[in-house]
């Protein structure tokens, strides 16, 4: 299994150069923290799955941990609903910037994934 910290920080290296963006394009600063907020309650739920470590041992693990993963995406996802009936704005910036965030950090995971030495 290829190290994790590699591709989380690479997104979070996402968020942080995007917040001298948000400031200086005149963005909303709600958008931009709401898209990290979810941003790092995900990858908490993430790690704490694998630091878990269901999933190895037995067909109902296995369904356990990829509930956990399903439920982090679904979860985000109502709370930008959510948040996009009260202000649309504010849900589009922070959608799009999770989103940004989430496919760097998924490139880089692959990227390691592929690049990491065969198992036996």
């Amino acid at each position: 299994m290829p190290n994790r910290v590699t591709p989380i920080a690479a997104g979070g290296a996402v968020l942080v150069l995007a917040l001298p963006i948000f400031l200086v394009a005149g963005w909303r600063f709600g958008s931009w923290a709401l898209a990290a907020v979810l941003w790092l309650a995900a990858q908490g739920l993430g790690l704490l799955l694998v630091r878990l470590r269901i999933g190895l041992g037995s067909l109902a693990a296995s369904g356990v941990a990829a509930f956990g993963m399903m439920f982090r995406a679904i979860a985000v996802m109502v709370v930008l609903v959510v948040v996009a009936v009260s202000d649309a704005k504010l849900a589009l910036g922070a959608a799009v910037l999770y989103a940004l965030a989430y496919t760097f950090e998924l490139g880089v995971s692959v990227v390691t994934y592929f690049a990491g030495e065969a198992q036996r």
